[in-house]
């Protein structure tokens, strides 16, 4: 017998400036969004506006990025109520915020914890219990606005074996098991 599964649908905000240098911006550094960044947010709206199922919850970090992205789309879903939820920010950088990525992304991959950051291990877990407050609102087919690091999150947790690494304004679909999380519950998927 096959197991339940349930759907979240997952946006990656529109561009920052520290995005389009190629610098990390972690979910302690609260940048808007640039011009072609809102232009991504508009065009994001009009394809999440023709999904189907459609969209009955927008649920956003509370970054500003995040929340600009998420107005432009509820701007296309009127009746789609957009609950700000701070849980689901990017993990926090510390002193590695305006880094280039180049130049770090060795420290990210040998599991280090940015200097006055969130390690690996407390962002998964801070993820984790934001995603089980959500559980409940799977039947209404939410739609995650956040950023890159929350997908690769949900991308652990809902087992796929690739590094999710979504560009700006991409859509992606989560399957999550009808139990508990495991990053939760200690089993494994």
């Amino acid at each position: 017998m096959s197991e339940e599964r349930l759907v979240l649908r997952f946006v990656r905000h529109g561009a920052t400036s520290a995005n389009a240098a190629g610098l990390r911006c972690g979910g302690d550094l609260d940048l808007p969004m640039t011009a072609l960044g809102h232009e991504q947010a508009e065009r994001i709206a009009e394809h999440v506006a023709e999904l189907d199922p459609p969209v009955g919850l927008i649920v956003t970090s509370d970054l500003l990025r995040t929340r600009e992205t998420a107005a432009a789309i509820a701007r296309r879903l009127p009746t789609a109520p957009i609950v700000v939820e701070p849980a689901f920010a990017e993990r926090r950088l510390g002193r590695w915020n305006l880094l280039p990525i180049r130049d770090s992304q060795a420290w990210f991959e040998s599991g280090l914890t940015p200097p006055g950051g969130e390690s690996e291990e407390e962002f998964i877990q801070r993820i984790t219990r934001a995603v089980e407050t959500l559980r409940d609102e799977l039947p209404r087919r939410p739609l995650l606005v956040a950023s890159k690091g929350v997908a690769r999150v949900l991308g652990e947790l809902t087992g796929r074996g690739e590094r999710l690494e979504p560009e700006n304004g991409d859509v992606l679909e989560f399957d999550l098991p009808a139990r508990a999380c495991p990053a939760v519950t200690g089993r494994s998927l």
